[in-house]
């Protein structure tokens, strides 16, 4: 069981406030990482650390728009410097915009791209940098089901950014996988977070998701902790441009 721990090992996962990145901090700093939480929200981000730190973890909170590539930049050279590396980056940031194609004002859809495509660009490329410099590392990013399939649901925003983070995993495996930096992508299904709080609170839209749920039960985010902690950890040490659906049987139909 000690290939899926991740002693010594420095961890950083944006979007780690809340939701599903809150749980893969948990997960990770359960499995002996010293975690930086980023998150736009520093609160958030602080409440988080606060939290592994009082059940005896490592954590460093950072207040961070990571669409903001300079201050980006600063963050990720702050978790190197006040942890003493970096080993292991989860992408996590996101938003969705769910509205019709037709009508979605173009401002709206720069915005989700901004976050969900060219943020986990931009922080994938400035952790090799040091990764590629230390003897490699593993990024795990969030994508979605929805960037391997249509989706159930107008969100075309929101599929293009995941499709586009779906092949961007798989192009930067390639690239960097000669010099020991694994990337991997996790693609949940719904999952009961903020970000899906529109859904859940729509009947209808809420019926469509179950109906599209072969199992029956979706999974909550520590299940999609579960999954990066694996490709993080050196358990998946010969596993690299894989994504790994948590998805409850959506994408088996």
């Amino acid at each position: 069981m000690e290939a899926f721990l991740l002693k010594n090992r420095v961890a950083l996962v944006t979007g780690g406030g809340r939701g599903i990145g809150a749980a893969c901090t948990a997960t990770l700093a359960q499995a002996g990482a010293s975690v930086a939480v980023l998150d736009i929200d520093a609160a958030s981000a602080e409440a988080r650390a606060r939290k592994i730190r009082a059940s005896g973890g490592r954590a460093l909170a950072v207040g961070c728009d990571v669409t903001d590539a300079t201050a980006l930049e600063r963050a990720i050279a702050r978790v190197i410097e006040e942890l003493g590396g970096l080993d292991v980056v989860v992408n996590n940031a996101g938003r969705a915009v769910r509205i019709p194609a037709i009508d979605v004002p173009l401002e709206d859809w720069r915005k989700v791209i901004e976050l969900n495509l060219t943020a986990v660009f931009s922080c994938a490329r400035l952790a090799a940098r040091h990764m590629l410099a230390h003897g490699g590392g593993a990024i795990v990013n969030i994508a979605s089901i929805m960037g391997l399939s249509g989706g159930i649901y107008p969100n075309a925003s929101y599929q293009a950014s995941k499709g586009g983070v779906v092949n961007l995993t798989r192009a930067l495996a390639l690239e960097w996988a000669a010099q020991g930096v694994r990337v991997n992508a996790v693609a949940p299904t719904f999952v009961r977070t903020e970000l899906t709080e529109a859904v859940f609170s729509d009947p209808e839209r809420s019926a469509a998701v179950m109906a599209n749920t072969p199992l029956g039960v979706l999974p909550e985010p520590e299940d999609i902790a579960a999954a990066v902690l694996y490709l993080a950890s050196p358990a998946a040490r010969c596993v690299t441009g894989i994504v790994l659906p948590v998805d409850s049987g959506y994408l088996a139909r």
